[in-house]
């Protein structure tokens, strides 16, 4: 059976949240960032991409190509509100639902022409959240993930695209390689010194040839140009939080030794956050003395996944919860109120070269093991590591 995937995006999802609660915000210009001239545009709205104005850019050099733009900080704790509004109206009513991001979806409505035609159930489910939350959105439907997520970007702002299994390669043939999913700059400009830079020349190419040019990803990268994808949509189950412990082997007073640790903790959940693309908006300390009263002290703030943040953060709360003086035979830390979302969500506050670190970071810790790279004080509490560990769930 052909399958039926509609893919859905929430058009320029933070401007129009910011415009749903203020309406002065409309048809004007909008970046949404930090204010400061060191911050990032964290998106923009369509009038402002007209002079150039994209997302993870400079504020400053967005600014200069769109000086009479109205800079908004942003507010997670709305994005998040509606974009859980959208996933109850959609998870409702569809079959199988899977949640990409804070403000993109993916439904399989397979078998569905044969009671209401897919395209038409799927047009009524989209006017309906429209309805009810006033968000403007793009959709798209085709035969796999692949081609629908690529219709939809074809289609924005407001687009329902349909591309049926006859016409699938006819759509994707005279689009730029860039276009498909998972192609990055790289890898386009490995194509483009060998000329190849329209997907139909991709798709004509020998994929043993691909494959030795591109490596593992050839084949895939070759299955998505003639428009074949099987990856499945995914029932996305929200985890509610993560966390880490250790209990010591001999109980400890050693302060600078505990503080390391908790730094070491707060890298290793950190990069966690980022590797699944999530932010944390609670943080919370938890002590064990050696008489083993325990005791927890937790705190909100801002949505984020930056170390530096969430270190100081949490020396706060153990410095308000260890109060005793006495020895401790354990200590934790525990991140919840998660959300999904790219990192870019996260720019409010990072400036470029705070983000470019983070990046190089996590990239390193990816290939060669997370304590490939940390904080020097770290490097203490591994010297001072006399602990065992209780898990991360």
């Amino acid at each position: 059976m052909i399958r039926s995937i509609a893919h859905i995006d929430l058009d320029t999802f933070f401007v129009s949240c910011e415009r749903l609660v203020n309406s002065q915000l409309e048809n004007i210009p909008i970046i949404i960032g930090g204010s400061s001239d060191r911050g990032v545009v964290a998106s923009c709205s369509y009038e402002a991409r007209q002079f150039g104005v994209r997302s993870a850019m400079p504020m400053r050099f967005a600014l200069q190509l769109c000086p009479e733009a109205r800079v908004v900080k942003g507010d997670m704790e709305l994005y998040s509100k509606k974009s859980q509004l959208v996933t109850e109206i959609l998870s409702s009513e569809a079959p199988l639902l899977e949640k990409a991001s804070i403000d993109e979806f993916y439904m399989d409505v397979s078998g569905m022409d044969k009671f209401f035609g897919t395209y038409h159930w799927t047009d009524n489910l989209v006017k309906l959240v429209e309805k009810e939350t006033g968000l403007p959105l793009t959709f798209g439907l085709s035969i796999n993930k692949t081609v629908s997520k690529m219709a939809t970007t074809e289609a924005k702002p407001h687009g329902k695209p349909y591309i049926g299994n006859e016409n699938v390669q006819g759509f994707l043939n005279p689009l730029s390689v860039k276009k498909i999913p998972m192609i990055g700059s790289a890898t386009y400009q490995v194509l483009s010194r060998i000329g190849i830079r329209r997907i139909q020349t991709l798709a004509e190419m020998p994929v043993s040839f691909l494959e030795k040019l591109l490596g593992k990803n050839g084949l895939t990268i070759w299955k998505k140009a003639n428009g074949k994808d099987e990856a499945p949509v995914v029932p996305y189950v929200e985890r509610k939080s993560i966390s880490t412990e250790q209990t010591f082997l001999k109980d400890t007073m050693d302060l600078h030794g505990l503080r390391a640790l908790l730094v070491k903790m707060v890298e290793k959940l950190a990069f966690q956050l980022r590797k699944e693309g999530k932010l944390t908006s609670i943080v919370a300390v938890k002590v064990r003395y050696s008489n083993f009263d325990t005791h927890t002290q937790q705190c909100r703030l801002p949505y984020t996944s930056s170390d530096h943040i969430l270190i100081k953060n949490i020396h706060g709360l153990f410095d308000k919860v260890y109060e005793r003086r006495m020895m401790l035979r354990l200590i934790g830390v525990r991140f919840s109120g998660l959300v999904r979302g790219h990192y870019q969500i996260d720019l409010f506050s990072d400036t470029p070269q705070m983000i470019s670190l983070y990046q190089a970071m996590d990239k390193m810790k990816a290939r060669y093991g997370k304590d490939v790279v940390m904080r020097g004080i770290c490097m203490d509490a591994l010297k001072r590591d006399n602990t065992k560990p209780v898990g991360c769930n």
